[in-house]
Order: structure tokens, then C-alpha cells, then sequence
């Protein structure tokens, strides 16, 4: 028995003089002491970005996923986009019919008069034959894949109210003339912008990478407002953005 207290002591003495010798270094505010293991995650999960904060904290974000309407901020803060109603998973990142759009498509997806929160199964490559339509009150949410709108017409919102695009690759967009597409408003051919926002409102685009696009990367005219565009990663382009382009549309 003896024995066993005089190692067991050495192995204290050397733990306390270990620890004496190394005094870490205080890194950020101490935490409560009753905090749960919980709120200890939430904390060292934080990165001082407010809308990562907001959602990807939650270990259960993708069961979650419609939390994301909650955390915009600035103009397009109040952007809710399909959060009140349906999931949508895109399947099939083929057969665009941009007259009759095919089930299961991102094209059938946003073309739908309810409101709708869109995900994908898979990775997926979107190659458009004609520019993309959003109806009002959806959500584009691409978390958890890789997935890319490229070499074709690409995103157009007209007229529309209530939009969220967040996590898509949009890239290599082209111009198209008038074309046969869905539509319920009139509207003119794309100008190979990655996503032209024409009259519409209360909308949000976020965590967004855009490329190499013919014309704009982010168009924002004809009287468009309540926007925010945030968190994007915008790269081989020269001229980005156009926010407004005339006094005519003031109200």
C-alpha cells in the first residue's frame, strides 16, 4: 500500500509542477460556469459573421434548413423566400425544357406559384438553355452540394418579390435573344448577367460564388430594392455589379 500512495504522489507532484510551469493563456471571455456542453459548443462554433452564426451552429441545420430566412440582415433582411412552404429536391440536373419544364428539375422548381424551398440530392452541374425565371417565394439553398449554373443564360428575377439564393456556383453565363420560356410577365432576352434582379424586391443573395459571366455578375435595376447581397466570392470579372442604372425608377 505504501507503494502505491508514493507513486501516486509523484504523479501529482508532477502534474502540478507541469502545469505551474505552462499557465495558458486566457483566449476569449471565460464561460459561465453553469453552461452546458450545449452552449459550450455554440460558443466555440461562432465566428463573429452573423449570419453564419446564426444557422451553422445548429448541429441539426439541414433538418433546420428554413432557419436560414431568419438570419439576413441589411435592406434584403426582410426576404423570407420559401420558408413558409414545401421542400423541393431537385433530382435531375438535365432535361431543361424551358417551355414545359420537366418534375424534379431546378427549372419546374422555380417556376411554381407557391411557396417553395428548393434543395438537391447530389452534386450537380445546371447547364440552361435559356435564362432561369424565379417566381416569388422561393429559396435556392444549395448547402451540403456542389452545385453550378453555368454556360447558358443564367438567373433572372422579374417582377418578382421574396427570393433567396444561397450557396450556388453561377458561372460562364451567356446572352440569349427572345426565347419560348415560362414566364407570367413580358420580359427581353438575358444579358449573360450571373443573376439580374429587374424590378423586384426583398431579396437575398448569399454565400454565392459567381465567375466569368458575358455581361454583370449581379444586376440590380428598374426600380429593384430591398436587397441584400452577402458573403459572395466574385472573381474573373471586371464589371461585378449594376445597382440601379436610372432616376426614371425612383419612387
Amino acid at each position: 500500500m505504501a507503494r502505491f500512495y508514493l507513486v501516486s504522489l509523484l504523479i501529482c507532484l508532477h502534474a502540478t509542477s507541469t502545469f505551474s510551469r505552462h499557465v495558458p493563456q486566457q483566449i476569449s471571455e471565460p464561460v459561465p460556469r453553469y453552461s452546458t456542453r450545449r452552449q459550450l459548443d455554440m460558443e466555440q462554433c461562432r465566428t463573429g459573421n452573423p449570419i453564419d452564426d446564426c444557422w451553422r451552429c445548429d448541429p441539426e441545420w439541414e433538418a433546420n434548413r428554413r432557419k436560414l430566412a431568419d438570419c439576413a440582415v441589411g435592406f434584403g433582411k426582410n426576404a423570407i423566400g420559401g420558408r413558409d412552404g414545401d421542400v423541393y429536391v431537385v433530382t435531375d440536373s438535365g432535361n431543361d425544357d424551358p417551355l414545359n419544364p420537366t418534375p424534379g428539375t431546378l427549372r419546374h422548381a422555380v417556376i411554381q406559384t407557391e411557396p417553395l424551398w428548393i434543395i438537391f440530392d447530389h452534386d450537380m452541374v445546371i447547364n440552361l438553355r435559356e435564362q432561369l425565371l424565379i417566381n416569388s417565394y422561393k429559396t435556392i439553398d444549395g448547402r451540403g452540394h456542389d452545385v453550378q449554373i453555368t454556360s447558358g443564360p443564367c438567373i433572372t428575377l422579374h417582377n418578382v418579390s421574396n427570393v433567396i439564393i444561397h450557396n450556388i456556383y453561377i458561372h460562364k453565363c451567356l446572352p440569349s435573344g427572345y426565347a419560348m420560356v415560362w414566364d407570367p410577365f413580358p420580359h427581353s432576352g438575358s444579358d449573360g448577367d450571373g443573376i439580374s434582379i429587374f424590378g423586384s424586391r426583398d431579396v437575398w443573395i448569399d454565400h454565392c460564388t459567381l465567375a466569368n459571366c458575358y455581361d454583370g455578375l449581379i444586376d440590380a435595376t428598374y426600380g429593384s430594392t430591398s436587397i441584400t447581397i452577402s458573403n459572395n466570392y466574385m472573381l474573373h470579372h471586371n464589371e461585378v455589379m449594376l445597382m440601379g442604372h436610372s432616376d426614371e425608377f425612383l419612387d
